[in-house]
């Protein structure tokens, strides 16, 4: 068993950052027929060759030969309180779909970036299983007690979300109410499991296995 690569996501939604190009993040792609490109993220995927099961967000940034040609998928919300990564997130939900694998969430824009991260509290709070997949790890939001299992010296960080008497077992170095982000990063793994126990969320970053 490993938490980073057994997961079956319902809908993969790519976003309009770097585009990933490890194979583990790319794995999602693949036997996932619900694919929900985020407005022009469905520019480079079509250019790719992919054909997304939706476009979703305020098609500010999409083609106009592209907003003409798929018409039928495309699902425009020009609401500018949220980001096109929440547009698409809470469409899928609103169809009972959950479980959902974040593609090119990060790069190019740093902003975007943290912004995007951080909305996997949100999604969380709200009940959908969101993870953002990168080229070299996975962002798992988190809440209470979690146990992971993946291999010993997987690398790990942890971002307090407000959560208090953070405990961990399974971890080189032990935990506390860490108040700044960058506290609970380069931690590793000592055991195949790991679990942590706190009252409240955090967002959990844990690189792919080598």
């Amino acid at each position: 068993m490993n938490t980073i690569t057994d997961f079956s996501p319902e809908a993969v939604v790519i976003d309009a950052g770097s585009f990933p190009t490890n194979k583990l993040a790319l794995r999602w792609l693949e036997g996932c027929r619900r694919i929900v490109c985020c407005d022009g993220a469905a520019n480079r995927y079509l250019a790719r060759g992919g054909v997304p099961w939706r476009i979703v967000g305020d098609c500010d940034s999409l083609a106009p030969e592209i907003r003409e040609r798929y018409g039928e998928i495309i699902r425009r919300f020009p609401d500018q309180e949220t980001n096109d990564q929440t547009k698409a997130v809470k469409y899928l939900a609103s169809k009972g779909l959950r479980r959902i694998a974040i593609l090119g969430a990060t790069g190019l824009r740093e902003d975007h970036t943290l912004g995007n991260i951080s909305l996997l509290i949100d999604y969380m709070r709200e009940g959908v299983e969101a993870r953002a997949y990168t080229d070299y790890g996975v962002f798992i939001p988190a809440s209470g007690e979690r146990t992971i299992h993946c291999p010993v010296g997987t690398q790990v960080s942890i971002f307090n979300f407000g959560a208090t008497d953070i405990t961990a077992e399974g971890l080189r170095y032990p935990l506390r109410d860490f108040t700044s982000w960058w506290q609970g990063t380069l931690n590793e793994t000592t055991a195949p499991t790991f679990r942590i126990s706190a009252r409240g969320p955090y967002l959990l970053y844990l690189t792919y296995p080598q």
